[in-house]
């Protein structure tokens, strides 16, 4: 039998009628003989009421203090499915953070894990108990919980699943798997059977919501296989039993996938700014006098492009942020001003990365062509242009964002069945 990892977010546990669903899809893996760990997350919308609360005690908190209380909805969740489990006559444990222990370092409310000691668990798989995880905490080296930041349930789940040496981490959601682009703008969107580590990380940090970016990074370098599945289909429906083909979505090394295709999903990220700094001096250490500053304001850059200067004197320099940082940005560029020696600053908001991601565009030429030629016949003016072995990221107007989606998720057959 197998060795799992179940992860259940906030809207699957919103209720007690929704975590008893959630116990029943627990207790389907169990009765089939799996080794079962689940991780949960807050009941929707409590973290937002926790963190609400402590901004309101004072807004300017401790982070520790933070820490214990927005980590208090994870716990309340795992006590309670245990509670659950225990009343369906499953033999369940609820865990915190700290008793496994899954330690972080000491960046309270954003913290990064360093390491799980999974064995207490592993122990008690042989006495066939459920281990029911609080995710999103763990502990620090001051001893004091510790919250890993925003969707840190699912960075949780696939670092015990990689501590347990889990045979799988199922990430259960409100979605029934990863589609092809977002189902609300392309109605043909599919759902993919099986998508590459790579491609994932690549359509999570570029709009894809599905998963956080944090936890596939981690699955790839653990080779997590991780499958998307949805908490509301029926926990008895005769499918969910397939071990080896549940409906949903599995993360895994492109060794896996046999037939790639050119490209495989179109992500898009809306609220992007333009920062553009004209004529910068062309000279040595420039480039550093001004993305070291952003980076230490907090600030992510995106899709630079440096025009050649001909002079050799002075050049341009475009780029992305995100339109939330965009004031943040100008600030803190302005006061690099004597040192890059710009003449100029331009800057507009309300543009729309759209991204074109695909292992197979390794071995395709011509991939970029198709799309640039696409979304000229919209027409549609584009701004800046990146790339990567398996992505192209193009920036436009965020007025022309629903159609471009959807001709380059027709342009490339991703429509088909």
């Amino acid at each position: 039998m197998a060795r799992l990892v179940l992860k259940f977010g906030g809207t699957s546990v919103a209720d007690i009628d929704r975590i008893r669903n959630v116990a029943r899809h627990v207790k389907r893996e169990v009765d089939a003989g799996h080794d079962v760990a689940v991780v949960v997350s807050a009941m929707a919308g409590k973290t937002n009421e926790l963190v609400g609360w402590c901004r309101e005690a004072s807004p300017l908190h401790d982070a520790r203090e933070y820490d214990a209380v927005v980590a208090s909805g994870e716990q309340v969740t795992a006590g309670l499915l245990a509670i659950v489990l225990q009343a369906m006559g499953v033999n369940a444990r609820s865990w915190l953070g700290w008793q496994i222990p899954l330690k972080t370092d000491d960046a309270h409310g954003v913290a990064r894990i360093g390491d799980i000691d999974g064995s207490d668990i592993i122990r008690r798989f042989e006495e066939k108990q459920v281990a029911v995880v609080a995710g999103f905490q763990g502990i620090a080296p001051d001893n004091r919980i510790a919250t890993l930041g925003r969707g840190g349930s699912d960075t949780s789940a696939v670092a015990l699943a990689a501590a347990l040496q889990a045979d799988r981490c199922d990430i259960y959601t409100d979605v029934d798997g990863v589609y092809t682009t977002d189902p609300r703008i392309a109605p043909k969107a599919r759902r993919m059977n099986k998508i590459a580590f790579e491609e994932m990380l690549e359509m999570a940090s570029l709009g894809a919501k599905v998963l956080q970016v944090r936890s596939v990074e981690l699955a790839m370098v653990h080779k997590v296989r991780t499958f998307v599945r949805s908490s509301f289909d029926d926990p008895d429906a005769p499918e969910m039993s397939d071990f080896d083909n549940p409906p949903g979505t599995l993360i895994c090394d492109e060794e896996e996938i046999v037939e790639q295709e050119v490209v495989s999903g179109i992500a898009y990220s809306k609220d992007e700014a333009q920062i553009s700094l004209r004529r910068v001096a062309d000279r040595p250490g420039v480039a550093a006098a001004i993305f070291g500053p952003l980076a230490d304001a907090g600030v992510n850059v995106d899709m630079i492009v440096q025009n050649i200067s001909e002079s050799g004197e002075a050049t341009d320099m475009t780029f992305t942020v995100p339109s939330a940082d965009l004031a943040k940005a100008v600030d803190v560029l302005e006061k690099t001003k004597a040192e890059t020696g710009y003449d100029a600053i331009q800057s507009e908001a309300g543009l729309t990365k759209v991204s074109v991601i695909g292992i197979g565009m390794r071995s395709h030429t011509g991939v970029a062509a198709t799309a640039f030629k696409e979304l000229a016949k919209i027409p549609v003016n584009i701004r800046a242009i990146t790339t990567s072995e398996i992505k192209i990221s193009i920036l436009i107007d965020s007025d022309f964002t629903e159609l471009a989606v959807r001709r380059l998720h027709s342009v490339y057959g991703l429509d088909k069945v």
